[in-house]
């Protein structure tokens, strides 16, 4: 564990494993610990890099709304904080898939590897009028709640009840002290709030730059799971960004690195290696 200083504030950083460079970003209001299941298949492998945005897990409170550009950015100032300067693969889940994906774009000599994990996926956003007064709402209702003790109270069973809806199968496998002391603060009532409110505006500016600055040429994966109109989504975006496409073999949830850890860890290993690897097993 170690924290690296992004623009004022501390971030949470994990780094494990040897070899080429693999990092992963969670998905809205995910933490670090949220990769736990896939860590140890990529260890041997490669070095993993995990690390909390503000106001999750052990990071530091925001001091600025979320947008896009930030977020790639905040992902090469992880790097430039632990001395990583050769080109990694870059994971991405669910809303950090915005994030992965625009990191290659702005990024493209320091990427090696995209993957896109049950990524956000948004056709056409449009953008929406009153963001300063969404904003300012937003965090006057995350204000209130967090008065009221509505996090202390309510953080953990909420962040249990989530996780649940979003496996396929079983619970929160993370330790309930450890959900209490991230979820139970106003740090991360205002981080969750803040990217559910600026997520609209996030698929808008990644339509931007899709225009404007095209991918390296490197290897891209797209891992969906479900079934239906969603995979079809997941389909389609595959095509667009000319990438690799896979379903999980076995049904799972949104949190496919919870029910498919070893889909997950392939998909890493697959796109930056020479040659696929056998097929992962959980341990």
């Amino acid at each position: 564990m170690t924290f690296v200083r992004i623009d004022g504030v501390p971030h949470h950083v994990r780094v494990d494993g040897t070899g080429p460079v693999c990092v992963l970003s969670a998905g809205l209001g995910l933490c670090w610990f949220d990769w736990d299941p896939v860590v140890p298949l990529l260890a041997p492998h490669r070095t993993v890099v995990r690390f909390d945005r503000p106001g999750l897990g052990l990071s530091g409170p925001a001091r600025t709304w979320p947008t896009l550009d930030a977020e790639a950015r905040r992902i090469a100032h992880v790097l430039d904080g632990l001395g990583l300067t050769a080109p990694v693969t870059v994971a991405g889940h669910s809303l950090a898939g915005f994030h992965a994906e625009a990191f290659a774009r702005l990024y493209p000599a320091r990427t090696a590897g995209l993957v896109l994990l049950d990524t956000s996926v948004e056709e056409a956003p449009r953008p929406r009028a009153g963001r300063a007064a969404r904003n300012a709402g937003t965090r006057a209702c995350a204000t209130l709640l967090a008065a009221a003790g509505v996090p202390r109270a309510l953080g953990a069973p909420l962040r249990r009840a989530a996780v649940r809806a979003g496996r396929r199968r079983g619970g929160d496998p993370a330790p309930y002290d450890l959900v209490r002391s991230a979820y139970g603060t106003s740090r991360s009532l205002h981080a969750v709030l803040a990217e559910n409110a600026t997520y609209r505006d996030e698929a808008v500016r990644l339509d931007v730059l899709r225009r404007h600055f095209p991918l390296p040429d490197v290897p891209v994966t797209v891992l969906a799971t479900g079934s239906g109109r969603w995979v079809d989504r997941q389909r389609a975006l595959a095509e667009r960004l000319d990438a690799a496409f896979h379903v999980t073999r076995r049904p799972s949830g949104h949190l496919l690195m919870l029910d498919r850890p070893e889909d997950v860890a392939e998909a890493v290993l697959t796109t930056t290696a020479p040659q696929a690897p056998e097929p992962i097993q959980a341990p």
